[in-house]
């Protein structure tokens, strides 16, 4: 037992503690957010249930995803290009290819499996599994990519048939908030790749092209990408607060000004919030940060968007110094999936961009993402640590 406990510590002390702090204090704010925005809904939207209902469920949900970082902390990461990332594939293909053909449908998008209470998301599973095997290939082809004599294009394609094969799949589920992000993800490694500049040039050029035939194609044949609610989401999204939209497709982003408005500097105080009752559907889900706004203030979400930035930059600085190939590319997708994320749910809160119901890092409410973002961070801080312990090595 002694001798565990001292692996324990020097395995801790090997973590970098500047992204472990600041994950236990977002996520350990993200619960208390939780706690004060879902009050008035755990107690109306769900009969006989007390008003810390989905305080004391995302406290399971974050046990669950404490066992999860240590789990994978566990495992080095040459064990990934073995049968675990097979595995995986094979298991998240096979969720996404269920949800296509037989998908639960929440707000127009078919993206959720259901058995009985139990519910998850396998679109937010793929993103690891993405960041992961992207890496993998770039680190097994980086020697081939940087030959100037040789035409890459078979790899080219290959890398795009892993990059986006999950991404084809949740856009067949009309989750385009999803969808984005995974092509964002990869769009930025593939950017970031060895491929030849001119190579890169030319597949981003004919991508653009490809996606306006797409577009001319759609409007002439009349073919429905979006559903109905999913069109007036991108029609509407400007000046929510609009006469003709306020109480219509602007509804919810309009009220969410109403609450960081009255918000102020400093908030109107913990638990007294009254947006949070029956103007902002389900505010302790996509529309938190407009609570914690409210409540706590400008400043406090000032606070957590500098929060943000550092655990970002974080990252990026940990992969400019690992000492792999597949660290350094893993470490840079996983800064991307959470710039994305950030980037996509406040851009829908601010009304600069199209609302997508994309979760907010460690704030948002549910188990599917708030696990996939434990495995991102677990997986960085176990590329920390090699690359710690290779350094003493030398």
């Amino acid at each position: 037992m002694l001798r565990l406990m001292r692996k324990l510590r020097k395995f801790v002390a090997d973590m970098d503690k500047v992204t472990l702090v600041l994950t236990i204090v977002l996520f350990g704010f993200g619960l208390f957010s939780i706690a004060t925005a879902s009050s008035r809904e755990a107690v109306v939207g769900n009969i006989n249930h007390p008003f810390y209902f989905y305080f004391e469920k995302q406290i399971k949900i974050l046990c669950i995803c404490f066992f999860a970082y240590l789990f994978i902390l566990c495992f080095p990461t040459k064990m990934y290009k073995s049968f675990f990332v097979a595995l995986a594939w094979i298991g998240i293909l096979g969720a996404n290819i269920f949800l296509v053909l037989n998908g639960v449908i929440t707000r127009g998008a078919s993206n959720w499996i259901k058995f009985g209470s139990f519910q998850f998301q396998p679109g937010e599973f793929a993103k690891p599994i993405l960041i992961v095997t992207i890496a993998i290939f770039i680190e097994s082809t980086v020697k081939y990519f940087r030959n100037p004599k040789v035409k890459h294009w078979v790899g080219i394609a290959i890398m795009f048939l892993l990059g986006l094969t999950t991404a084809g799949f949740i856009v067949l589920q009309k989750d385009f908030g999803t969808a984005a992000i995974n092509i964002g993800i990869f769009g930025v490694m593939f950017l970031a790749s060895p491929i030849l500049p001119k190579e890169k040039r030319i597949v981003v050029g004919g991508g653009v092209c490809l996606l306006a035939c797409l577009v001319i194609l759609s409007s002439v044949f009349n073919f429905q990408i979006f559903t109905d609610e999913q069109k007036s989401r991108v029609n509407n999204f400007l000046d929510p607060c609009n006469e003709s939209k306020r109480n219509g497709d602007g509804y919810q982003v309009c009220n969410a000004y109403v609450a960081m408005n009255l918000g102020g500097l400093t908030g109107v105080g913990i638990g007294k919030s009254t947006q949070k009752y029956s103007y902002i559907p389900e505010p302790h889900t996509d529309m938190i940060f407009s609570i914690i706004v409210e409540e706590d203030g400008f400043i406090t979400g000032a606070v957590i968007i500098i929060l943000y930035m550092v655990i970002i930059t974080n990252i990026l600085l940990l992969s400019s110094r690992a000492t792999t190939v597949m660290g350094k590319y893993i470490c840079l997708g996983v800064a991307t999936c959470i710039f994305l994320h950030i980037m996509i749910n406040l851009g829908g809160l601010f009304g600069v961009l199209p609302l997508t119901g994309v979760p907010l890092p460690f704030m948002t409410y549910g188990g599917s993402f708030a696990l996939t973002l434990t495995i991102c961070l677990a997986i960085v801080q176990r590329i920390h640590v090699e690359t710690k312990r290779y350094r003493l090595k030398f």
